[in-house]
């Protein structure tokens, strides 16, 4: 079982800007159209657990809905209804994180894909984020939404509480994105 972070970043650690926008995320050129290993990645995951804010943002993009496999969307307040040819595909859910985790995974979504900022940093300060996969795009943005808030932060004020992640590869990726791949280093 493993909750896995899969996301871009600015090289200053922004995942939107400061007006919630992803446009600067398109702006580096991709003649090949490579995925550049999301379809590997989407292949290893048995569900996908997202915040309300990335389910808002993703359903407001002028495409169909990306995702084959299972969506799961926690949220205290889902402001915006499920439309009805998504009924089949997204599941709200509205328990504390850690809950919609072990709920999740006893019923057999054993790999999960974790997305949003909040949902993110909600599950890093619960120690509950195994591997993270973070793409580095070359811009420094300045302000927006940091990957690594003050949910995080909060947690990580001790020594003992800081989480150990060991790198096990690093691309560089058409020329000019690094993704790096870290697995959380526990003790035995």
């Amino acid at each position: 079982m493993a909750n896995i972070v899969y996301i871009a970043q600015s090289l200053d650690g922004y995942i939107a800007d400061s007006d919630g926008n992803l446009d600067w995320l398109n702006q580096i050129p991709n003649p090949e159209n490579d995925d550049y290993g999301f379809s590997a990645f989407m292949n290893r995951i048995d569900a996908l657990l997202m915040g309300r804010k990335t389910y808002e943002t993703v359903i407001g993009f002028d495409v169909p809905w990306p995702y084959e496999k299972p969506v799961f969307v926690i949220s205290t307040s889902m402001l915006t209804s499920v439309p009805a040819e998504l009924n089949d595909k997204v599941c709200h859910i509205c328990s504390p994180v850690e809950e919609a985790i072990e709920s999740l995974h006893s019923k057999g979504f054993k790999n999960l894909y974790i997305d949003g900022g909040q949902t993110i940093q909600s599950l890093l300060a619960k120690d509950l984020i195994d591997e993270l996969i973070l793409t580095d795009i070359p811009v420094v943005l300045g302000s927006g939404t940091p990957l690594f808030g003050e949910k995080f932060g909060e947690r990580l004020g001790e020594p003992d509480q800081r989480l150990w992640f060991e790198n096990i590869d690093t691309k560089v990726l058409n020329n000019q994105l690094v993704q790096r791949h870290y697995l959380r280093k526990r003790e035995a």
